[in-house]
């Protein structure tokens, strides 16, 4: 049996960007959507509904105050811009908070929770490639498949993402956006840098290249990135 889900959140975007990770996902099943709290209440009261997806900032009934209006709370699933409210957030036992813009493995790892909550053995897969929405600009959200990226950059409050193709400006410290990164793929080698383990041509001295361009790996990072990378190297032979 799938997982009934049901999306509230004022962003029709981030309405979107659940609903495809949805579809990409076994097991799950999308009953309904709403942009606004309030018309959301009397569904979620009068239906049975396995997991809620969750945003907070909304007009006239915010989603705390909507979950705090349900006698019977479904598994919950906080989907927000704002990182402030994640205590208050799990004080209303809510299953898990995942911070916009979403990647698709941490979303993945969010419905495991609710799988194993809920005591099913369906593990869920997906079928498509794994990626992550980064924002561009104020509105714009361009979807970046993890397999195609070669290094992540620190422009200070900024990062620069390389791929073969493009390259993109994103207002996100690297720090962060290395924790929303898979670790068996992704390693940080500098304060300034993190790169793909799989996308390393070459080692030399304290230095990686990848697609031609060499990258410093930082003094304290030398011992755990060369073995990291070898380890890789020869695992997939």
């Amino acid at each position: 049996m799938n997982l009934k889900c049901v999306i509230v959140d004022d962003e029709p975007l981030a309405i979107n960007v659940i609903k495809s990770y949805i579809e990409k996902t076994n097991g799950l099943e999308l009953l309904n959507s709403f942009n606004n709290a309030l018309e959301s209440i009397d569904y979620i009261r009068r239906n049975t509904i396995d997991l809620l997806f969750l945003d907070i900032n909304m007009p006239l009934l915010d989603g705390l105050n909507l979950l705090k209006s349900l006698d019977t709370k479904p598994l919950t699933i906080i989907t927000t811009a704002h990182e402030e409210f994640a205590v208050e957030s799990y004080e209303l036992e809510v299953l898990d908070y995942l911070v916009k813009p979403i990647p698709f493995h941490r979303f993945i790892m969010a419905i495991n929770k609710a799988f194993k909550t809920n005591n099913r053995k369906e593990i869920p897969t997906s079928n498509e490639r794994a990626s992550i929405f980064v924002k561009v600009d104020k509105k714009k959200m361009i979807k970046v498949y993890l397999d195609e990226i070669l290094s992540v950059e620190s422009l200070k409050d900024y990062i620069k993402i390389s791929t073969h193709a493009n390259r993109y400006i994103v207002h996100q410290t690297l720090s962060r956006f290395t924790d929303e990164l898979p670790s068996d793929k992704f390693i940080r080698i500098h304060r300034s840098y993190t790169i793909s383990i799989e996308k390393v041509e070459t080692i030399e001295g304290n230095s990686v290249e990848i697609a031609g361009l060499r990258y410093t790996i930082g003094r304290s990072y030398i011992n755990e990135v060369k073995s990291i990378i070898l380890k890789n190297n020869i695992s997939n032979k």
